[in-house]
């Protein structure tokens, strides 16, 4: 027979609460100061308008179903560093990757924009 404390982990792995394990990340998980900036930001290019509160949730929502965060950081930089004039601007857009990874971004954003009614802004 086995000694009682080599069997308590092994009992405590079965009956610990599921509240008691970490949440796994699921798809389109994003932090919610990511959610934020972006839907801050983009009501700051639609004049700060109220109504945009919920059409540019709406956007960064279709964005998150899309792309993961890190896939979504790493594209939306590559889109938003394409006019960074000089030597430092070349790394965004004379790498064809990046230039790839910022189209790509810019396709899954207009489409969302549309699905939810965001006008774009040059």
């Amino acid at each position: 027979m086995r000694p009682c404390h080599l069997l308590l982990p092994a009992v405590l792995a079965l009956v610990s609460p599921s509240w008691a394990a970490p949440p796994a990340a699921h798809a389109g998980d994003y932090p919610t100061s990511g959610r934020v900036e972006y839907v801050l930001e983009c009501m700051q290019k639609h004049d700060g308008k109220y109504e945009y509160l919920y059409k540019c949730s709406c956007v960064i929502d279709r964005i998150a179903n899309a792309l993961s965060y890190d896939d979504y950081v790493a594209m939306s930089v590559a889109l938003r560093n394409q006019g960074l004039p000089g030597e430092r601007g070349g790394v965004f857009r004379d790498a064809a990757a990046v230039k790839d990874m910022a189209s790509r971004y810019k396709t899954i954003e207009t489409g969302a924009n549309k699905a939810c009614a965001v006008p774009q802004q040059p």
